[in-house]
């Protein structure tokens, strides 16, 4: 698990832009064995990074970050406010919509570059841990729990009358055990990339390809994962459980 960054003792936590309530603050590996404070708000299940700081992670530091956040996922959760305020200069944030491979999500920044705001989701849709509901699991979800919570603006979803979230319209995703291993997977092959210079691509990446094609066969067994779930209408702690079981699976490997 994570370590408490020391120098909280000595400076006060950061208030969260959302809910202005103080921020867990914890470190985390960063490249070249540096620790990273990372900033959290688990009532708004949000992250506060520096400038820079999310690039600076390791996949190390990555790992630790999903054990924090599953050790969390159950906890009230607060939605997030209208005005975000930079923890740093206490002006509003500035909103703002990026997209990438698996999908769009919505961040927030310091107008002064003090730093950006992202929600849980946000993050783990920018760093690749996410797939895509397809049309099937969507239907199938619909008949299960009908109404879920968007991950990126926490709005609820009507699934029989919507297939992405009408508020912020981004697509429905899932944290995907499978996503999580590839990314990380990647993430390390480029770290050893940068360390050693220009290699052939790695037989354990090929692999994991290889699994990652097999498993899109088996997406109707993503059933089976959601019955039984007491919370089947948040997709963000389904999905995390899954995924910290897996890692938990790894280490101990």
């Amino acid at each position: 698990m994570l370590d408490p960054v020391a120098v909280t003792a000595l400076t006060p936590p950061l208030a969260c832009p959302s809910c202005r309530a103080p921020m867990s603050a914890r470190a985390v590996a960063g490249h070249n064995g540096a620790r990273i404070a990372l900033d959290l708000c688990h009532a708004c299940r949000g992250l506060w990074f520096d400038e820079g700081e999310s690039l600076r992670l390791a996949p190390d530091g990555i790992v630790d970050l999903f054990g924090e956040l599953n050790a969390h996922k159950d906890d009230a959760q607060t939605p997030l406010g209208h005005d975000l305020a930079c923890p740093r200069c206490r002006r509003t944030l500035a909103e703002g919509v990026d997209l990438v491979r698996t999908g769009r999500y919505f961040t927030y920044r310091c107008p002064q570059r003090h730093g950006r705001f992202a929600t849980f989701a946000a993050f783990m849709i920018e760093k690749g841990f996410v797939r895509q509901l397809s049309a099937p699991e969507i239907a199938d979800l619909a008949e299960r729990v009908r109404i879920i919570h968007c991950g990126s603006c926490g709005a609820p979803i009507d699934l029989r009358q919507h297939d992405a979230c009408p508020y912020c319209h981004s697509a429905l995703s899932l944290l995907d055990p499978k996503a999580v291993q590839q990314a990380l997977a990647d993430y390390q092959a480029r770290a050893q990339r940068a360390a050693a210079g220009p290699r052939a691509p790695d037989l354990a990446d090929a692999l994991i390809r290889l699994e990652q094609d097999r498993e899109r066969v088996k997406r109707e067994e993503q059933k089976e994962r959601w019955q039984g779930t007491a919370r089947a209408d948040d997709l963000w702690a389904v999905g995390l459980s899954e995924v910290w079981g897996w890692l938990s699976a790894r280490v101990k490997s």
